[in-house]
């Protein structure tokens, strides 16, 4: 296993809470667990410290790596990196002429009617809520987003996913609420209203990182030291 797909497999551990935030990671442990050598895992580890999924040691310490904690701080500021990433992405899909935006907006439609019924199911699917979330997210970054955009948005989403992922269940209540912000980019794009859809993406997100800074404030932080 080289060291991209040794990356890719301890990303995936964190995001999805295999590897809890603020535990500590230990280089012979894990090359033991993913079958490979030292050399590949250290430098996937650098990558995951430069992107802010691990995080080095205080003092003395700080050979020793630990998964990044979940902090409101933390959450707020990268829902609204990721607001103003896609925001850009809504702006030139909100741009683009009258037939292909109005064929993106009915595909925004659909997913967010589909995540409305998820949500308002007795028992809630929290994996599929993700999915549908993400897949109407993915629809209008796929229509507007360029290359140098794409690098920077793969970089930082999935941290976002590492709270989505943890703290879902705790928000499924608040998800009629998102259902009618997306409603406003649907709108915003399928009448070509580009500052408009810039708004509504970075509002959407902007009141995420509220409802979630608020769940955050009740249940605590995870990993904090």
């Amino acid at each position: 296993m080289n060291a991209g797909r040794v990356y890719k497999a301890l990303r995936d551990r964190i995001v999805r809470g295999r590897l809890a935030p603020g535990s500590r990671l230990i280089e012979l442990e894990l090359a033991d667990r993913l079958g490979v050598s030292r050399t590949p895992l250290r430098a996937a580890l650098q990558r995951l410290q430069a992107e802010g999924y691990v995080l080095p040691g205080a003092g003395m310490r700080q050979s020793r790596l630990t998964v990044a904690p979940l902090t409101a701080n933390d959450a707020k500021q990268l829902f609204l990196v990721i607001g103003a990433l896609e925001g850009v992405a809504a702006h030139v899909t909100a741009s683009l002429a009258t037939g292909a935006r109005r064929t993106v907006a009915s595909a925004l439609r659909e997913t967010n009617d589909a995540l409305q019924r998820a949500a308002a199911a007795q028992r809630p699917d929290h994996d599929r809520l993700l999915k549908l979330d993400e897949q109407f997210h993915q629809c209008y970054m796929d229509a507007g987003a360029g290359d140098r955009l794409r690098v920077l948005y793969a970089a930082v989403k999935p941290q976002a996913e590492r709270y989505e992922r943890l703290y879902v269940s705790l928000l499924t209540r608040e998800i009629a609420t998102s259902v009618r912000e997306h409603q406003r980019i649907v709108v915003a794009i399928r009448d070509g209203r580009a500052q408009a859809a810039v708004e509504a993406v970075q509002a959407n997100w902007h009141n995420a990182a509220n409802r979630l800074s608020a769940v955050i404030a009740h249940v605590g932080e995870l990993g904090e030291w």
